[in-house]
Order: structure tokens, then C-alpha cells, then sequence
């Protein structure tokens, strides 16, 4: 699948720092460690709809990664999937009238646009399911083999995940099993499915069903996966038996990358799956999580369209820290807009305030688990001082504008 068009990337002076982040697992910040090219796999969306302010702060958050693992000398080996067969997907299309392949091909275009419009560094490879789906099914029949894996007994040719054979499941998510219980039903799971295992186990190979498209399966019959193994067989494939973060909305920590990783560790024997466990918080409107269901999703091809720059809708994502939940307002886009216009005002002095001082200050706040807001501040205070003419360093105003563009992705 086509990504879409990179950018320059300014060269900055010095070395980067190296990145510690949080993981979920261990519930802790720790430093990552890449062994030569860092990996990453960050889930992808599901082209049923445009790209809202919440796909953006998520995207956004491992961009920052890419950034901070790039300034301090790591190639980086990034993957993100499209979801382009799902029962959402399907079910939009049937509520629409439209067909299924169409409808993910356009919004997966104008998810690309808005990607470029925000300056998110492509990914390495941009991965399709459909495209995958020979791969996912010859991994689900190594399951089925390796007696990880079951048929239902029921004729509908679904085959499941058997948690029993991933002794660590939990360990991600750090929950009780109530607990995953009640997400599991909330999030695609079906605990309630008859003649399961346990009702915990996940999808692997959904079989064959009257209108509903479906590939060949080699032994596992016609069908289509599930979603969490698409993951875990896509990252697999590309990254190697272990990646450094394993990433997205912390509302794919469980299921999705708990059973993702499980499949992975079961397949590959090897644990963890991930050095990190990376989970982006989730932008709220009016004091609700933004949601389809909902309907109060902003969309970034709408707030593009009404002539907002995408600088700002960048600088007002990333005015919270990415692992919280946060409102976005009209006052958010209002601050990023001003700050916009001030950083800009600033880059354009005929000198500034010490920028090798600024640059430093940028790299320790960014290794710091990707502290944005601490970022932001000292560039403010360094634009207010250079605006107060404070500042003597003729080429202060120049490593504002690439410290700003190389590591925060915002081009003055």
C-alpha cells in the first residue's frame, strides 16, 4: 500500500539524547534501548471515516518517537497497518450503500492527505490487511498445528486463539480478569460465544459467510482474519521476532495489543514481543472521549478545509502530555494558533537568544517521555526573551526554526 509524501528533515547540531518512554507493561518510564535500527509498529486506522483529532494525537505521539530516535543517530524501521477489511468497515458500507473497497480506499487517501498536511513522517512500510491476508492465514494454521489455536465445532469454520497457551496473558495490560472481561465485550471481543474455550480467546480466522467477502484459507477454508493476529503477523514479518514499541490509542492496550503480543510470543517463542508498550491518550470534546458512536468527532480534513493552518492544530495536540486524556476546545486550537504566530514572528528576528541552549533544553524535555508541554514552555520563554530583544545570538532565530521543525514536526 502507497504511504504518503515525507519531508526534509532539518540536520541539528550536536547528538540527541537517548529516549526513555513509558511502558505499560511495567507500568514505569524506562529507557528505550534499540539495538542498531530502532522498530516501532503503530496500529493503523480503520478507513471508515475521516481522520479525527484523535487518530492525529496518536499519530502525532509517535512521530515525536521517530523525531527523538532519529536526532540521536538511530535509522528507524517503522510499520503501521490499514485495517481495510473489518465487520466497521462492512458495516458502514451496508449503512451507506456503498461498496466496502471504495469506501476504504477514500478514506484512506484523505487519512494519507491529512497525515502530510501535519508533517508525520511516512512509515517505512504502510501495510494493508487484504494485502497480508495469504501471510495472516498461513500464520493462524502454524497455530492450529502448534495446538494454540481451535476450530469452533459448530460449522462456521471460526477458528479461536487459546489463552491457555499464552501462560503471561495479562501481563500487558495489568488488569483483572473482570476487568478484561468487561473490555473485551466493550471492544470487539464476543466472551458470550458458545462453545469457546474461554471466553477470552480471540478470533483468529472468521469463516466464510453469506455476503460477506472472504479469500482463501488454504485448510482453514475460506474467510478472513481477525484483527489482532493481522497485527501481530504484519509486525512479524517486517520488524523481526522483537520490536522496541509496540504503539497506539490506550484504548488498543486490551484486547488489541494484549492478544497481538500473545499471538506474537506463541508464534515466535519468544517474550516480551515489545520493549515498550506505548499508549496514547484519548482527545475528549465537551467533556466526552471523542467516538464515532458519539457522534462529536473533528475531523482534521474539516478544520483544513475551514482554513486552519495544521501547525497549530499540531502545537494545540501538543500542548497536553501524550499519555493523558485531554479535552480539545476552541480555546486549545486558540492558544496553538497564538503560539504559532509568535514562535513564527520569532524564527524571523535578525537575532535571538542563545538557540544552543534552547536545543539542549528541547532534547532533555523530549527524552523525558516525549514531555511536550515542557518543551513548549522553554521555547516560550526563549521566544519571549528574543522578542523582548533580549537576545544577542545572530543565529538563535535560525535553530529555533530547525529544533522546532526536526523534533516537534512544526515548520515555521
Amino acid at each position: 500500500m502507497e504511504s504518503w509524501v515525507g519531508h526534509e528533515i532539518p540536520r541539528l547540531p550536536g547528538n540527541g539524547l537517548p529516549l526513555s518512554l513509558y511502558d505499560s507493561a511495567r507500568r514505569a518510564v524506562h529507557p528505550t534501548r534499540p539495538s542498531g535500527t530502532a522498530t516501532m509498529y503503530v496500529c493503523g486506522i480503520t478507513p471508515y471515516d475521516a481522520t479525527h483529532l484523535g487518530h492525529a494525537a496518536t499519530m502525532i505521539t509517535f512521530d515525536l518517537v521517530q523525531r527523538v530516535w532519529r536526532d540521536a543517530g538511530h535509522p528507524v524501521s517503522y510499520v503501521q497497518n490499514v485495517t481495510d477489511i473489518d465487520d466497521p468497515l462492512l458495516e458502514r458500507a451496508a449503512r451507506d450503500g456503498e461498496d466496502w473497497k471504495v469506501l476504504a480506499m477514500r478514506e484512506t487517501a484523505l487519512f494519507r492527505e491529512d497525515m502530510e498536511a501535519l508533517r508525520i513522517i511516512p512509515p517505512t512500510y504502510y501495510v494493508g490487511a487484504v494485502e497480508s491476508i495469504p501471510a495472516i492465514a498461513e500464520k493462524v494454521r502454524t497455530l492450529l498445528d502448534d495446538g494454540a489455536a481451535y476450530r469452533l465445532d459448530d460449522g462456521s469454520g471460526d477458528v479461536y486463539f487459546d489463552i491457555a497457551a499464552a501462560p503471561r496473558f495479562g501481563y500487558e495490560s495489568n488488569l483483572s480478569r473482570e476487568e478484561m472481561l468487561a473490555l473485551f465485550a466493550e471492544r470487539g471481543g464476543d466472551p458470550e460465544r458458545a462453545g469457546k474455550r474461554d471466553p477470552l480467546d480471540p478470533l483468529l480466522w472468521r469463516g466464510a459467510r453469506d455476503g460477506e467477502p472472504s479469500w482463501p484459507g488454504g485448510s482453514l477454508g475460506p474467510g478472513r482474519p481477525g484483527w489482532h493476529i493481522e497485527c501481530a503477523v504484519i509486525a512479524l514479518n517486517l520488524l523481526g521476532y522483537r520490536i522496541d514499541v509496540q504503539g497506539g490509542g490506550n484504548d488498543l492496550l486490551f484486547p488489541h495489543h494484549e492478544c497481538s503480543a500473545a499471538h506474537a510470543e506463541r508464534l515466535t517463542g519468544m517474550a516480551p514481543f515489545a520493549g515498550h508498550y506505548v499508549h496514547a491518550g484519548m482527545i475528549g470534546l465537551d467533556g466526552e472521549k471523542m467516538s464515532k458512536s458519539l457522534g462529536n468527532l473533528v475531523f482534521v480534513s474539516r478544520l483544513r478545509a475551514d482554513g486552519v493552518d495544521p501547525m497549530a492544530v499540531r502545537l494545540g495536540l501538543l500542548s497536553g502530555h501524550y499519555r493523558s486524556d485531554r479535552e480539545w476546545t476552541d480555546d486549545v486550537l486558540k492558544a496553538g494558533t497564538q503560539r504559532l504566530a509568535r514562535w513564527r514572528e520569532a524564527a524571523a528576528a535578525p537575532q535571538g537568544a542563545a538557540g544552543a541552549e534552547l536545543l539542549a533544553g528541547v532534547r532533555e524535555r523530549l527524552a523525558d517521555d516525549l514531555d511536550t508541554p515542557g518543551a513548549l514552555a522553554l521555547i516560550d520563554r526563549w521566544v519571549d526573551a528574543t522578542l523582548a530583544g533580549a537576545g544577542r545570538d545572530p543565529d538563535g532565530p535560525r535553530l529555533l526554526a530547525a529544533t522546532v521543525d526536526a523534533l516537534l514536526g512544526v515548520r515555521l
